[in-house]
């Protein structure tokens, strides 16, 4: 009986449900993924071997960033400070434009040697200078803008019209022209500031070719006009002061 008791003891505590402290006593076995390699397996004593980590390709801005970064550090690629902070604060921002015009092109009295009587136009259309022929062997000066590649042209022409603040008719194969770049010119504008004929026109002979004022004063001295030529507008008005309709026009 007493046997019975104690065989039946037995299997009641084998039975019976292990304490926290007994289910943890013996620790299972770390199981570690092989392409791991973070220092903590190291101090585990695993040695999982090398592993390649397949680098990620950088995104568009990325490269630029480290770029900038590298430059204010004064590491490889390094610019100007002040050039990085413009870059990375404005990268769209597009440089401005020049407004100034070389002091060369402003108006002076010139001497002149040539054939061409007192009061005649000469324009010089690859130094971009308007002379005015006067008496005594000078000539007045003026900066000009004059035709770009492709718009350059010659000839002799008298001047057959005079207007003040004309209004402006673009010609059908300029608004075509500018169509094709995704401009699109009025087909009239009334005379004013905003205008681009500025403050007078000269026409000259049964051409399109005007000598005129412009609103971008800045461009003068460069070849930038379909074939006009354009000077600033206080200049444009003295020489309409100074000239008369039939006065002879050599461009050149």
């Amino acid at each position: 009986m007493k046997r019975v008791l104690l065989l039946v003891g037995a299997m009641l505590f084998a039975a019976a449900p292990a304490t926290a402290n007994d289910r943890y006593a013996e620790r299972p076995p770390v199981v570690v993924s092989p392409d791991l390699s973070a220092p903590w397996l190291i101090q585990l004593g695993h040695n999982p071997g090398k592993v390649l980590l397949k680098k990620r390709k950088a995104f568009p801005n990325e490269v630029e960033a480290r770029r900038n970064v590298r430059s204010l550090m004064g590491g490889p690629d390094a610019v100007g400070a002040d050039q990085v902070r413009t870059a990375a604060v404005h990268p769209q921002e597009k440089r401005a434009v020049s407004r100034q015009m070389d002091p060369i092109y402003l108006p002076q009295e010139v001497a002149y040697d040539g054939t061409e009587k007192p009061g005649t136009i000469i324009i010089d259309t690859v130094q971009n200078f308007l002379f005015l022929v006067e008496e005594g062997g000078t000539a007045r000066r003026y900066g000009v803008g004059t035709g770009k590649p492709g718009f350059e042209w010659a000839g002799t022409h008298k001047v057959t019209r005079k207007a003040e603040w004309p209004d402006w008719h673009p010609p059908a194969e300029m608004i075509q022209r500018e169509r094709a770049k995704g401009r699109t010119l009025p087909t009239h504008m009334a005379g004013g500031p905003e205008n681009p004929l500025g403050a007078r026109a000269l026409y000259l002979g049964s051409t399109l070719y005007r000598i005129h004022g412009t609103n971008q004063p800045w461009t003068i001295g460069q070849a930038v006009s379909s074939g006009c030529i354009r000077m600033r507008n206080e200049d444009v008005v003295e020489l309409y002061e100074r000239v008369g309709v039939g006065t002879k026009v050599v461009v050149m």
